[in-house]
C-alpha cells in the first residue's frame, strides 16, 4: 500500500518544517502511532531507491527498522542503531518517539554511513597492518642487534682465544717440564732411600720424617695430579681452538674445502654444556671427502639445529648425528627424540619470524638464517618429524661448488 507525502487525516506539518526538511541532507520520516508515514523527505525517497531499486518507497526503509525501535521508553523515548544492508550498504537509524495533542508521534532520520564506516574499517584495516609491521621491523632491528652483537663477542672470542693461547701454551709445557723434574726427585729421593739403609744411625729418623711427610702418598699421587693437570689443560686448549675456528670470520673469503666432521665437533664442543644434562649423544660418522663452503657458517647452522633439537626434548632424550655421501653430494642429520612439530607448522618452519616455541624462547629466525646459509652454499635441508617422537633435519650439501661458465665458454 502506497503513502503520500502527507495524509490528510492527520494534522498537516508546518511549511517552515516541512522546507527544513527539504534541504535536509539525511532521510527523514514522520511517522504516526499506526506507523503510516506522513511525510517523507526528498532524502527518504532517493535513499529509499539506492538502497532497494526494486522497492524505492520510503515504506521500504521504514521496514528495515527493528520492531524494538518502537518501544523505547515505553512509548517516549528515543532509540539509535545500525543497519547492515548486504555487505556494502551501512544505515544509521534513530527513532524518536513522544506525543503531540495527546497522539503517538515519531521523528525517524536515516543517513547512509556507508562511506564513513568504510574508511573507518579501512583505517582500522590499515592502523593494524600497520601494528604488524611495526611489530615485524621491532623484531627484525632486535635481530639485527643481537646479530651485530653476537658477530663482535665473535670476533673478541676469536681475539680473547689467541690471547689464552699463549699462556696455556707454556702452562702445558712447564706441566710437562715439571713432571720430568718431580719424577728426577723422587728417583733421586729413593735412591737415598736405598743407599742410607736400615743400619745407618739416621735412618730411624729418616724413616720418621718420612711417615709424617706421608713421601710414600705423595711418591705415588704426585704424577697423577700432573697427569690430570696436563689432560684439563690439554682440554681448555681444544675449547680455544674450536672456539676460534667457530668464530672465524671469512664470510667474504672463498669457500674452501672444510673437513665437516671437524667443525661438528667443534661445535659439539661448544655446545655440550647445554646438552650434558639431559642428551645422550650418538655419533655415526660415514666416509666424507672435504666439502667447499664457509666453515663458520656451516658451523652456525650445525650449532643452531643442535640447540633446537636439545631445546626439544623436555627430560631426557637422544640426538643422533650422522653423516654421509651420496654420490657428488654429502649430508649430515641431526635427529632427535623430543616433541616433534605439527604437520600444520612443517611446511612453515624456515619462514623468519615463525616460531613455535614459548614466547622469549625464539624469534624464529634461526632455521630462516639455517636455509638461507644452506641456499648459499647451493645446498637443501630436509626435514621430517612426527608429533611426540621427534624430528630428523638433513643438510645435504655438494662436495665442490657449481662454477659459473666463462664468458669465453
Amino acid at each position: 500500500m502506497s503513502h503520500s507525502t502527507t495524509s490528510p487525516q492527520h494534522p498537516v506539518w508546518s511549511e517552515d518544517l516541512l522546507w527544513a526538511l527539504s534541504v535536509f541532507d539525511a532521510a527523514v520520516l514522520l511517522v504516526d502511532g499506526d506507523l503510516h508515514i506522513t511525510h517523507a523527505n526528498p532524502a527518504a525517497h532517493a535513499l529509499a531507491a539506492k538502497v532497494d531499486p526494486d522497492r524505492p518507497e520510503p515504506e521500504s526503509l521504514l521496514a528495515r527498522l527493528p520492531r524494538d525501535a518502537w518501544q523505547p521508553g515505553s512509548g517516549v523515548g528515543r532509540w539509535r542503531s545500525d543497519i547492515a544492508i548486504g555487505d556494502a550498504i551501512v544505515l544509521q537509524a534513530s527513532a524518536y518517539c513522544g506525543l503531540r495533542h495527546g497522539e503517538m508521534r515519531r521523528f525517524i532520520v536515516i543517513e547512509d554511513v556507508s562511506e564513513r564506516i568504510a574508511r573507518e574499517r579501512e583505517l582500522t584495516s590499515r592502523h593494524d597492518e600497520l601494528e604488524r609491521t611495526y611489530r615485524r621491523l621491532a623484531s627484525t632491528q632486535e635481530q639485527l642487534l643481537q646479530t651485530e652483537k653476537m658477530a663482535s663477542i665473535g670476533q673478541l672470542a676469536a681475539g680473547v682465544a689467541h690471547e689464552i693461547n699463549n699462556p696455556i701454551g707454556y702452562v702445558h709445557s712447564n706441566l710437562g717440564t715439571l713432571r720430568d723434574y718431580t719424577g728426577a726427585l723422587i728417583s733421586l729421593v729413593e735412591a737415598y732411600g736405598r743407599e742410607i739403609g736400615d743400619e745407618h744411625q739416621a735412618a730411624p729418623q729418616l724413616q720418621q720424617v718420612r711417615e709424617r711427610l706421608d713421601i710414600d702418598f705423595i711418591v705415588g699421587d704426585l704424577p697423577q695430579l700432573l697427569d690430570e693437570s696436563r689432560e684439563g689443560i690439554e682440554r681448555v686448549t681444544k675449547i680455544v681452538q674450536d672456539l676460534k675456528e667457530f668464530s672465524h670470520v671469512g664470510r667474504d673469503e672463498p669457500m674452501r674445502p672444510v673437513d665437516l666432521h671437524k667443525g661438528l665437533d667443534s661445535t659439539l664442543n661448544i655446545v655440550w654444556n647445554d646438552l650434558k644434562y639431559k642428551v645422550r649423544l650418538e655419533k655415526h660418522y660415514g666416509e666424507l671427502p672435504n666439502v667447499e663452503c664457509h666453515a663458520s657458517e656451516i658451523n652456525q647452522v650445525f650449532m643452531n639445529l643442535l640447540i633446537n633439537a636439545g631445546q626439544s626434548i623436555a627430560e631426557r632424550g637422544t640426538i643422533t648425528v650422522a653423516t654421509g655421501t651420496d654420490g657428488d653430494e654429502a649430508w649430515i642429520s641431526i635427529a632427535d627424540s623430543g616433541c616433534g612439530i605439527p604437520d600444520e607448522s612443517l611446511a612453515r618452519i624456515f619462514d623468519p619470524f615463525y616460531t613455535t616455541k614459548p614466547i622469549g624462547r625464539g624469534t624464529g629466525l634461526g632455521l630462516a638464517i639455517c636455509y638461507g646459509i644452506i641456499a648459499k652454499h647451493h645446498g637443501r635441508i630436509e626435514v621430517s618429524s612426527r608429533l611426540g617422537f621427534g624430528s630428523t633435519f638433513k643438510i645435504v650439501l655438494p662436495v665442490k661448488q657449481p662454477r659459473l661458465e666463462s664468458a669465453d665458454a
